[in-house]
């Protein structure tokens, strides 16, 4: 799709951030099953139902702009997502492991961070004022849910991994 106006850019990027979310709704359960601290499990257990509504969230977005909601594909979610896979597939110590998958949670998180900023300051720009609200609040999610992936670390999984490794 050519970006020939600031509308067209809103659209791509929407269309970006709807096909990343579907990425994560399709690879947390097995970042779930591969886990073994039960407070990091229950964490993305929560976000994974939250990462379904965000994209209801982004449905209702693009029908209150007349729009579908496919058409790009997101190659910076998936290269993190293949990323998070790898360091599944590869194993090891589960304490260690917890530990690799917080990170590649982070990195999920951040890139999501990123994107529904630009797209809630695209949306603020257009006057879309109900999207950039709704929008605002799925970023609002996002910073939380890397918040508690950093106190899961910090209070937990680090020190765990830190002891099996010694």
């Amino acid at each position: 799709m050519a970006l020939k106006s600031m509308q067209d850019l809103a659209i791509h990027k929407l269309q970006d951030l709807y096909d990343a979310e579907n990425q994560i709704v399709k690879a947390l359960p097995e970042m779930i099953d591969a886990v073994s601290n039960q407070q990091l499990k229950q964490g993305l257990q929560a976000h994974l139902d939250q990462t379904k509504q965000q994209v209801q969230r982004l449905e209702q977005i693009f029908q209150q702009l007349g729009e579908k909601p496919g058409g790009e594909k997101c190659k910076g979610m998936e290269g993190l997502i293949k990323e998070g896979q790898k360091i599944i597939k590869e194993g090891g110590e589960p304490a260690v492991l917890d530990a690799a998958i917080i990170g590649a949670a982070q990195a999920v998180e951040h890139y999501e961070i990123a994107g529904y900023g630009t797209a809630r300051t695209i949306a603020q720009s257009l006057g879309m004022n109900e999207a950039a609200q709704l929008l605002e609040q799925t970023l609002n999610e996002e910073k939380q849910t890397d918040e508690q992936l950093t106190q899961i670390a910090e209070q937990n999984v680090n020190q765990q991994a830190k002891q099996a490794g010694a």
